[in-house]
Parts: structure tokens; C-alpha cells; sequence
């Protein structure tokens, strides 16, 4: 079975409905509405999002984390729904620092099952995810005050230096694609440098790779790297797919289910990140 249609049953199979109307919708010309009205379920009536859509802790209150994913799906759908993204940035700004900072998570998660690394350190405003929030409005064209004070405080952040850990660095430059203040040569540099960074295509450990920095060829990051390292992670990617047809994740969520959702959405991701480079 080629890789497509392994991947395609298995998101069938295994994978929650909303990264099915994902799939569908990128996949099969489904209407990107189909999968606003499957991530309203994770929306609460404070405007946040909650309810495991980030499914790394069973928490139903609203978190910045569950927002980030909100906002990257409908993003990967080219969906638009103004109401339900403008509720969620008044969210973020009635729980954000008065400079406009969020955390990750916060302490509610401790009464919910979560993965290890869901902890106090994500309780803490920071460039993880603020940074990372700001650049995806920007990609979605919201404007918004919470947007700007954010994004003065990100500025202000980053002018002291970047961040020393991929995750921290990949939510950054979410933010500094929009700035016009882009030195990719010191970016380069830094990466090497970073905590959770994994250059190195053959290295099987936990990592944020170059395919997620520029998950397209027209990324704005993608002259980060180069031809030669993008084909490795690539042909990396094609060789990680498991026998059920999905992709596996390197670290240990709450439970079954939550592993099964986390690997429909890799599962995207990966098929996502293949076709766009003609690797399908």
C-alpha cells in the first residue's frame, strides 16, 4: 500500500473527527466549514478552547496551548470564522499579563490526567506561546489589541535574545515573519545552539526538526536550510511511517486515546508536509 492511502486509512481508523474533517478537507475538497464545527466542541463559553484539542492534558478549561492548536487548524483548512477567533483572543487578553504575556497551561491542569511534561514550567507567560499566537493571527489577518500589546512585548523580549529552545525559537519566529526584523543568518547560527533542536535527520530522538520550521517549500524559513538537509528529514519522514499506516510520537501522552489523536494529527501534519514538497 503507498504511503497516501495508508496514511488516509489509518486518520480514518484511529484518528478524532476533527483531524478527519481536516483530512477531508485538505485532502479530498472538503468544505473547511465542516472542521469550524467540529473545533466549536472544544470551545468554551469563555471564548477559550479547552477539552483536550491539545491532547497532552484532559483539562476542559480554556488554555493558551488549546487555542495555539485552534488556530493552526484552521489555518492548515484555509478556514475563516471571525466570531470564533475574535472570542478567543478576548480570552487570551482577559488572562494575559498586563504587557499581553501568556503561559502555556495553567494550574487547572493538576486535577486532569496529563503528560509528564505538562508541569509548573508551563504556567509560566512567555514567549512560548505568546510569540507563536501573534504570528498565527497575523496569518489569519485578525486584528486585535491584544495582538499589538503582545506583539510589543515579544519584540521587546526578543531584543534581549533568542530563545534557547526549539519550541521556544519555532514560536518566535511565528512572530518575527511579520516584523519585517529577519536576519536569517543569526537565526542559523542559533540553531544549532538550540535545546530540542534535531538537525541531524538520523538522530531518532524527541526534536523539532527543519520540516517544522518549513513544513512547505514556500515557507518563509526555508532558506534556513538546505536542499540536502530538507531531503533527509523528508526521506526521514516516508521511513518513521508505522505499519498501521500513521506516524508514531516520541513521547507518552495520558493515555490510548490521547496517543491515538496526537498520532491523527501527526498523521496530517506528516501527509501535509509530503504533498507539499511531492514526496506523495
Amino acid at each position: 500500500m503507498d504511503i497516501f492511502t495508508a496514511g488516509r486509512d489509518f486518520v480514518r481508523r484511529d484518528a478524532r473527527v476533527l483531524e478527519r474533517r481536516l483530512f477531508a478537507t485538505i485532502f479530498e475538497g472538503a468544505d473547511p466549514h465542516g472542521v469550524v464545527d467540529a473545533l466549536r466542541g472544544f470551545q468554551n463559553a469563555d471564548g477559550g478552547f479547552g477539552h483536550g484539542l491539545e491532547p497532552d492534558k484532559r483539562c476542559p478549561d480554556s488554555l493558551p496551548l488549546d487555542v495555539e492548536v485552534a488556530f493552526d487548524t484552521l489555518l492548515a483548512a484555509g478556514a475563516r470564522d471571525d466570531e470564533l477567533v475574535r472570542r478567543a483572543v478576548d480570552w487570551l487578553d482577559s488572562v494575559a499579563t498586563p504587557d499581553g504575556a501568556v503561559p502555556l497551561c495553567g494550574p487547572a491542569v493538576e486535577g486532569y490526567p496529563r503528560a509528564e511534561h505538562i508541569s509548573e514550567w508551563t504556567y509560566q507567560p512567555g514567549l512560548n506561546p505568546t510569540a507563536g499566537l501573534v504570528g498565527r493571527l497575523h496569518k489569519l489577518g485578525v486584528e486585535h489589541p491584544w495582538r499589538d500589546k503582545a506583539g510589543a512585548w515579544c519584540a521587546a523580549e526578543l531584543a534581549k535574545g533568542f530563545p534557547e529552545d526549539a519550541h521556544g525559537l519555532h514560536e518566535a519566529l511565528e512572530f518575527l515573519e511579520h516584523t519585517g526584523d529577519v536576519d536569517f543568518d543569526r537565526v542559523r547560527e542559533w540553531l544549532p545552539k538550540l535545546a530540542h533542536y534535531r538537525g541531524d535527520a538520523a538522530d531518532p530522538s524527541y526534536g523539532v526538526t527543519p520540516l517544522q520550521f518549513a513544513p512547505t517549500p514556500d515557507s518563509f524559513w526555508r532558506p534556513l536550510f538546505t536542499d540536502e538537509q530538507l531531503e533527509a528529514h523528508l526521506d526521514r519522514l516516508i521511513a518513521d511511517q508505522q505499519d498501521d499506516g500513521g506516524w508514531a510520537i516520541t513521547w507518552e501522552p495520558p493515555g490510548p486515546a490521547a496517543t491515538l489523536e496526537y498520532r491523527g494529527m501527526v498523521t496530517v501534519g506528516a501527509l501535509r508536509t509530503l504533498k507539499a514538497y511531492n514526496r506523495l
